[in-house]
């Protein structure tokens, strides 16, 4: 291997950072110690265990939310709310480059892109922030995140290329303004910064990792007044950029996604996924910073043509959970963070070229918001345990054992040991086992070495399980001697503590309190009592039952099954805008609610509620209300509520499904036009832009025809294309050879004249460049004709491998072959053919006439360049039509528009999705896709016989829930008999009655005659 390999890059990812330092051409000395700067702040601060925020110690436990992906800002509270409801205290977002600057100079953060709700919303709910701007950041995101026109920029991205590095300037100078003004330095919710993102690995002999470059890049954000800790997250435990490097940051991270994105079989979980060296690597790597893992699988990014995002919730659902994310515990995670845990819509054009409208990621929370899943409350049980915990953020790892703590080989067990507190965290020794596994457990305890149960029996793991086992645990002042089921959370008020603890199903659990005078049933049956030199222990096997057992006269311990455990919840009582940093166990109730409980308040003796309930609920307040508590509300609402003898406050909330009534789409009047108006010979193109540049800077895709037909050369970036070729025939013409950039899934139609010649549809979602070969009708010599090229633009590629720069690969024409027109020698494919060529993607270019909207949301559709797709559009002299489903009986692409009203009560939170109805490309007419405009916002691109996407959720806010909204939807006939969609319906989803309020349209600019449309 040569030093510059990618083989060698590979290879020396995988040494110790001093020989790495050695190996690219640095001494021992030549690095900086990253716990040697002067500190610029002393707000966050950090030691080799965890972050301190304002001197507490703070466990992030975190949820990637973009909110680009949500253009409703009314509703990120909503989604902050119940993140916080989870149990988690922070958040970790992206900002996308190619969003604020679309052209270059021209920075803008207004509307849906305004940082400043985003801000405030989550310093409202009290999470904290991690900015993670890029310039880079993958995400998904057409481009990963860069502009289009970067494109025009030659050089390697990523480096310290003068033309990149001018090329970025702009944005890092006015995005970090935004973000640093948000700092809580501030007053705001950011504490760390990301200056990069997954600087991993490098090919095509670029330096790596390039010091000067990732320098260069955290001075900038300093000097513009970052001031909170910089860290960074490799795609993989490698080193890189890690303390004691040449270019470290302030806390080293890394990604991990150990189960891969395939869902195609959701059970099936490889061998050895579950990373077992961490603790190890750590301390090889970065021993004087906490444990950060910056992005966690949380679901699984999807292709065109996948499985889908409903499988990839499976994969990665609750049991996934329990193994993988306690594992991370095991290894001695403090900043953690769940990639995705809402999703969101990919909508107008936003995302990159592999990935459809959805992004819903198989996320906790569902792309429509929804709380649902067992995995969000799985989550919620590991988050509230976490945080219940202190004595976690110092405890220092052991190493993974088999038959030490355990009497079974086939069990592995991790112990953490704190000062006092053990944590032991047992697993399957085969991490994908679906056995059920007996064990006996060997504890080390302060009452001196146990095996547990202590009274007979064995504990089981069923199947893909973790447990965390803990002894010595401070409950209250309660020495918890040892619990073999889980500890939910625990709260101390004023004289009296509560535990609530849950296990699996039929599963034995014990669990023993240190030196009391005995527990007393004071709810339910099955407990077994023992008393062993002065510790009570308590025998049970778990029950959908409640059982409570009272610990002397001020320790009650509440005893769940898991599936019971996933309706309680913990819920602070502070002041709004309160941090983790500012509670204490007395400011937060322990209640059982349902589906979603937000926020609370004591005021004058009655506890109030916000919450969401999807069903008839029982609320019980079993944590914070035994004292001087009278009265309970529930969203507004005064209940009937009464405390039993244990002083849980309990009430009822009713709930009756509503009557709702969504209109059907086929019953609607629609009108509809022509959307391909450029095809009749009477069209005048004369406005569109000359695709007449002979050189391009783009350095990575070799310039083959005599002019550059590509979309970002001339500012296209998102939607479509439309190319139109002007030529004088020979009379010679028979065949033309086309070769097509569109994206994963992408298709192409022409025409000659007004003669369709043909198109290329991706039949799978791997193909993203197509060559095809056309017969030309017969022309006559010495005529004009227009040779017309629409193609689908299904966003850029990302640049994840700094070197390859394959973000620079085109969309538009590639490469074109007309032999009959004209004879080029071998050698001289670029020299001129007579063929003057015009292009269009949406008006204005990189000067988006799309206004609020932002830059992506339109494409080339001569519906699009006129704002057709806007409410308001003068639709009346258009011919009517029974809608999208009666189809185009020729190639070409139909526009419908309707008005659709929708009449929703308030106070429900009803998701609605607009479902198109196609099958298999496997015939005539089932070549054909679709694009949706809601309210003039594109919110679905729809691939017949592609898929896996047929359902398009539309949030509220880009809907109007209770008026009208405009629906547009343009059918684009690939085939040469046209297509008939079998039918597009909207339908509505589970309904929530919610104490949310406040949700506020997007912004909703309507129709306006647009100036120099053509």
């Amino acid at each position: 291997m040569k030093p510059g390999s990618f083989l060698a890059r590979l290879a020396l990812s995988l040494l110790p950072l001093q020989t790495c330092v050695q190996a690219f051409g640095g001494k021992p000395g030549d690095y900086i110690i990253a716990e040697k700067r002067a500190p610029l702040q002393d707000i966050v601060t950090w030691d080799e265990h965890s972050l301190f925020v304002h001197g507490k110690r703070v466990i992030f436990w975190g949820a990637e939310v973009h909110p680009f992906r949500l253009p409703v800002p009314s509703l990120w509270l909503d989604v902050f709310e119940k993140i916080r409801a989870m149990g988690y205290n922070g958040v970790s977002f992206y900002s996308a480059w190619a969003l604020h600057e679309p052209k270059p100079g021209h920075f803008s953060a207004d509307g849906v892109f305004d940082w400043e709700p985003f801000f405030d919303a989550a310093k409202k709910v009290g999470v904290y922030l991690v900015a993670r701007p890029g310039p880079y950041i993958n995400a998904e995101v057409t481009g990963g995140g860069f502009p289009g026109w970067l494109q025009r920029v030659s050089g390697n991205f990523r480096t310290p290329d003068a033309d990149y590095q001018a090329a970025t300037k702009n944005y890092i100078q006015s995005i970090t303004p935004i973000i640093a003004k948000a700092q809580i330095t501030n007053g705001g919710p950011v504490i760390l910064f990301q200056p990069e993102n997954e600087y991993s690995m490098a090919v095509n002999n670029v330096t790596f990792p390039d010091a000067d470059y990732m320098n260069g890049l955290m001075k900038q954000y300093r000097d513009l007044g970052i001031v909170v800790p910089l860290i960074n997250n490799v795609a993989w435990a490698n080193g890189v950029n890690a303390p004691g490097t040449p270019a470290p940051v302030d806390i080293y991270g890394h990604d991990s996604y150990p189960l891969g994105m395939n869902c195609t079989n959701p059970s099936y979980w490889i061998d050895d996924s579950l990373p077992t060296d961490w603790r190890k690597t750590h301390l090889e790597q970065s021993p004087n910073t906490p444990y950060m893992l910056v992005e966690y699988q949380g679901g699984a990014y999807q292709p065109w043509g996948g499985d889908g995002f409903e499988k990839c919730a499976v994969f990665t659902n609750h049991e996934f959970e329990r193994v993988f994310y306690k594992n991370n515990i095991a290894a001695g995670a403090t900043i953690f963070n769940v990639y995705m845990t809402f999703g969101g819509t990919n909508w107008g054009n936003l995302g990159h070229a592999g990935g459809y409208t959805s992004y819903d990621y198989g996320a906790a929370i569902t792309e429509e918001r929804q709380v649902h899943r067992e995995k969000y409350s799985e989550a919620k049980l590991i988050a509230n345990f976490v945080h219940a915990s202190p004595a976690l953020a110092t405890a220092v790892p052991g190493y993974n054992t088999t038959g030490v703590y355990a009497d079974n080989t086939a069990i592995t067990v991790t112990p953490l040991f704190g000062n006092k507190t053990s944590f032991y965290v047992t697993r399957q020794t085969k991490y994908n086992s679906l056995a059920s596994t007996p064990y006996k457990l060997k504890l080390r305890t302060s009452a001196g070495n146990l095996t547990i149960p202590q009274l007979g029996g064995s504990l089981t793991l069923n199947g893909r399980d973790t447990k965390i086992h803990v002894a010595d645990y401070d409950v209250g002042g309660f020495n918890l001697l040892y619990s073999t089921a889980e500890i939910f959370t625990w709260k101390k008020y004023g004289s009296r503590t509560v535990l609530v603890v849950h296990g699996g199903p039929k599963e034995l659990h014990e669990l023993a309190v240190s030196r009391t005078s005995g527990g007393t049933a004071v709810e339910g049956s099955g407990v077994k009592f023992s008393n062993r030199n002065g510790n009570t222990i308590l025998q049970w096997e778990s029950s959908s039952d409640r059982r409570t057992v009272r610990i002397g006269s001020e320790l009650y311990i509440v005893i769940l099954d898991r599936n019971s455990a996933y309706n309680y919840w913990t819920v602070s009582t502070l002041p709004e805008g309160s941090y983790s940093h500012d509670a204490t166990t007395s400011s937060d109730l322990i209640v059982k609610a349902g589906y979603l409980l937000r926020t609370a308040n004591i005021s004058g003796g009655v506890i109030n509620l916000v919450g969401d309930v999807n069903a008839t609920t029982t609320i019980e307040v079993v944590g914070g209300a035994h004292d001087g508590v009278t009265g309970l509300t529930f969203n507004g609402e005064k209940l009937d509520a009464k405390s039993d003898r244990n002083g849980f406050l309990g009430a009822t909330v009713g709930f009756s499904d509503p009557a709702i009534k969504v209109p059907d789409l086929s019953s609607l009047s629609w009108k509809y036009v022509d959307a391909l108006p450029e095809l009749k010979t009477s069209y005048d193109d004369s406005l569109w832009m000359d695709a007449d540049h002979t050189e391009t800077n783009n350095d990575y895709w070799p310039l083959t025809t005599p002019t550059v037909l590509w979309g970002a050369e001339y500012g296209f970036n998102a939607g479509s294309l439309i190319f139109r070729g002007h030529f004088v025939a020979t009379g010679n013409e028979s065949l033309i050879h086309l070769n097509v950039s569109g994206g994963s899934a992408f298709a192409f139609s022409a025409w000659v004249n007004e003669t369709f010649i043909g198109s290329w549809h991706a039949a799978t979602g791997e193909a993203n460049i197509a060559n095809l070969t056309l017969e030309v009708p017969r022309l006559t010599r010495g005529d004009n004709y227009v040779l017309t090229v629409l193609s689908d633009h299904m966003g850029h590629n990302g640049n994840w491998m700094v070197g390859y720069n394959e973000m620079k690969t085109p969309r538009g024409i590639i490469g074109y072959d007309f032999p009959g027109h004209t004879k080029r020698s071998t050698n001289s494919t670029r020299a001129p053919d007579g063929i003057k060529w015009k292009i269009t993607g949406n008006l204005g270019g990189e000067d988006s006439r799309g206004g609020v909207r932002g830059p992506l949301n339109e494409g080339a559709l001569w519906v699009e360049r006129n704002g057709y797709h806007l409410p308001g559009a003068p639709t009346e002299s258009w011919e009517s039509s029974k809608g999208p489903a009666s189809g185009l009986s020729k190639p070409g692409v139909g526009f419908y528009s309707t008005t659709l009203k929708l009449d929703i009560p308030e106070g429900w939170d009803i998701p609605l999705s607009f479902i198109f109805h196609g099958d298999d490309f496997n015939g005539i007419g089932k070549g054909w896709r679709a694009q949706l405009w809601v309210n003039g916002y594109q919110f679905g691109k729809f691939v017949n016989g592609v898929g896996p996407q047929r359902r398009f959720p539309i949030p509220e806010g880009v809907l109007n829930h209770r008026g009208d909204n405009y629906v547009a939807i343009s059918i684009w006939a690939v085939d040469a008999k046209g297509a008939k969609p079998e039918g597009i319906e909207l339908s509505a989803g589970m309904p929530v009655k919610t104490g949310y309020k406040g949700i506020e349209s997007a912004p909703m600019s309507s129709w306006e005659k647009r100036q120099g449309a053509y």
